[in-house]
């Protein structure tokens, strides 16, 4: 880890050549909204700097092509598109998006926290991020009928899992309204 902090760094200031250079960007500032003429320097898969970098192993002319951020789909159902995972990356992928927020109920409906492992360890296979809000509603009310059931415990233990980010959409609103024990502490399992 010290070594590839050292390497990016030195790259950052200029004092090592970058393993690759990406010459004459217009780069979308999406933080100011504005358009910068620039080169981006990259140290193994980091980006190290952007600006007046010259010196790398590799370059690359961009020829004023755009460099825009990944998007991040901050709401999605991966599982309703129906498609198994690396086709959805084929689908979304090329469009920019390089992440996605998602909670999953619909397969944990159906198959759990075994469903849940499954998509996410698909995704680590493939170009883009999944981040994971915990499914609240498993099922989603008392009315339905769903092939698992998630309690307070079973968040609280996925709340430690690697890219879980929070607490999917509270679709129990009947038990919100109810005061229902076991939904307001699954409300209260994500604090903090």
């Amino acid at each position: 880890m010290k070594k590839d902090s050292t390497k990016l760094i030195s790259v950052a200031l200029g004092q090592k050549p970058a393993d690759l250079l990406l010459t004459n960007a217009r780069i979308v500032n999406v933080f100011t909204g504005e358009i910068e003429q620039a080169n981006v320097a990259v140290a193994g898969d980091r980006i190290a700097g952007v600006g007046n970098y010259h010196q790398a192993t590799e370059v690359i002319d961009l020829k004023g092509r755009y460099l825009a951020p990944g998007f991040i789909d901050g709401h999605v159902h991966m599982e309703s598109s129906m498609l198994h995972p690396a086709q959805y990356a084929r689908a979304v992928v090329p469009r920019g998006v390089t992440g996605i927020v998602t909670d999953l109920h619909e397969i944990a409906n159906v198959a759990g926290f075994a469903g849940i492992r499954y998509i996410m360890d698909c995704v680590r296979q493939l170009p883009f991020e999944l981040f994971l809000m915990v499914p609240s509603s498993v099922p989603a009310t008392e009315l339905e009928t769903a092939g698992d059931r998630l309690t307070a415990k079973d968040i609280q233990t996925a709340l430690r899992w690697k890219n879980v980010i929070g607490l999917g959409e509270m679709m129990n609103f009947p038990g919100v309204l109810s005061q229902d024990k076991e939904v307001l502490a699954k409300l209260t399992s994500s604090r903090g």
